[in-house]
């Protein structure tokens, strides 16, 4: 299993309008090959700051299928007016949990 970690800053005020475009991408996601969830975590310290994390069964199922696929393109088509940078991305894999 591999997490993609996204951090995403968000153009100032337009913070609840990415939360509701990002809710409306579940269905994008989960068309696609390997998606197993994702999480969507916002910085107390940086209100603008997101972290989306999503699960995948293979790191291609990311940067190959996914992003190569009409799902990608709708999820962007979706939230990228909201984004006041690219994104930043990688990925882990865990190695300790409790």
């Amino acid at each position: 299993m591999i997490t993609e970690i996204a951090q995403i800053d968000v153009k100032p005020g337009s913070e609840k309008d990415f939360e509701a475009a990002v809710a409306k991408a579940k269905a994008a996601f989960g068309r696609s090959k390997g998606f197993h969830g994702f999480e969507l975590h916002k910085s107390i310290e940086k209100p603008q700051r997101y972290r989306l994390m999503v699960k995948w069964a293979t790191l291609e199922n990311h940067t190959v299928d996914f992003r190569g696929s009409e799902n990608f393109i709708e999820w962007r088509g979706l939230v990228g007016q909201y984004f006041a940078a690219p994104p930043e991305v990688e990925h882990t894999e865990t190695v300790l949990t409790s």
